[in-house]
């Protein structure tokens, strides 16, 4: 089957390929009845324009591109981003806009497929995600010029529009419950260091401990269920385990509940846990995860609704969506009295 050309409506219709090109980019040069005839060959054969030469002509990709430095291995199991991403489409998709997703090695390589993307006309705009503290990508992208949002604090966002909650509200509410149901000795397993979201979790987590009189440790991971579990472990075994751990993600949450079963040790009786980012795993498991609830196809509809804007030429100062609100479930209970 080979892909309907300007050619197969021409023949059609008994008009010239100049005429169909006329009619098909709404331009002059043919009767009204003419055009309707035209559109109506095109619907019936199921032509569609061709992106690269509508892009050789100033028009839009009509598409937006997502570039993300994660191992594929953990990409595919991270609910955040798959939500993330539908969100994404269920904004697009009326639009009649596609989301263009590449997994690259570091923020280089990333860098490397913006200019690509945007040098070959292939995108009209970018998503970024994963901010670093003092990330190179934001300078790359405002000195290409490309339509761009940043899922991440505004903090480190530069001149591009951010799309982000406040995470320290978050954290000290998740903390201030553990220690009103009788802990004091707390551990957070936390996703990567160089990520500005962790950076600002740990500083938030920090402080709050210190007012609350709490012992708080903290782990980084790669998000991953096997370095959760190692993490788990790692505390657990400690001379002065911790009574509840809070994880950055429900992967690491559900692989922490395991190695708690492992160790014969009680959830919640014996080890509180509380997940972040509450997808069906938080829901599935038993005992079920309390865990820092929000809506994440909506944080992704919102930044794709927000580079839509730009793409379109508004200045937008970006979105402050609502901070995860705590979700209480059967994970979490007072410290067994020894």
């Amino acid at each position: 089957m080979r892909r309907p050309t300007i050619a197969d409506i021409a023949r059609r219709a008994g008009v010239s390929k100049v005429a169909v090109s006329y009619a098909l980019n709404d331009r002059p040069g043919v009767s009204e009845e003419t055009r309707a005839m035209i559109k109506r060959i095109a619907a019936e054969i199921g032509w569609q324009p061709n992106s690269a030469a509508r892009a050789l002509n100033g028009a839009r990709a009509r598409s937006i591109g997502l570039a993300v430095a994660r191992p594929a291995r953990t990409l595919a199991v991270e609910p955040f981003f798959m939500e993330l991403i539908s969100g994404i489409e269920s904004e697009l998709s009326p639009h009649s806009f596609a989301v263009m997703l590449q997994v690259v090695e570091d923020h280089a390589r990333e860098t490397e497929t913006y200019r690509r993307w945007w040098g070959e006309r292939r995108v009209d705009g970018v998503i970024l995600v994963d901010l670093h503290v003092a990330d190179p990508r934001i300078a790359e992208l405002e000195a290409l010029g490309m339509p761009a949002v940043v899922v991440g604090h505004p903090s480190e966002a530069g001149t591009l529009p951010p799309v982000w909650s406040d995470d320290a509200v978050s954290v000290r509410e998740t903390v201030a419950y553990l220690h009103a149901l009788g802990h004091r000795r707390l551990a957070r397993v936390a996703g990567m260091p160089q990520l500005l979201h962790t950076r600002l979790r740990d500083r938030a987590f920090t402080e709050v401990c210190a007012e609350l009189g709490v012992d708080g440790a903290i782990t980084h991971t790669d998000y991953s269920g096997e370095e959760g579990a190692r993490a788990t472990r790692t505390a657990l075994i400690s001379p002065a385990p911790p009574t509840a751990i809070i994880y950055d993600n429900d992967i690491m949450a559900v692989a922490g509940l395991g190695v708690a079963q492992e160790m014969r040790l009680d959830v919640p009786g014996g080890l509180s846990i509380v997940a972040w980012d509450d997808s069906p795993f938080s829901r599935a498991v038993r005992p079920a995860l309390t865990a820092l609830t929000r809506d994440i196809p909506a944080y992704g509809a919102h930044a794709a609704r927000t580079l839509l804007s730009v793409i379109d030429g508004h200045t937008t100062p970006g979105y402050q969506d609502q901070p995860a609100r705590l979700t209480p479930r059967a994970s979490t209970a007072p410290p067994r009295t020894p």
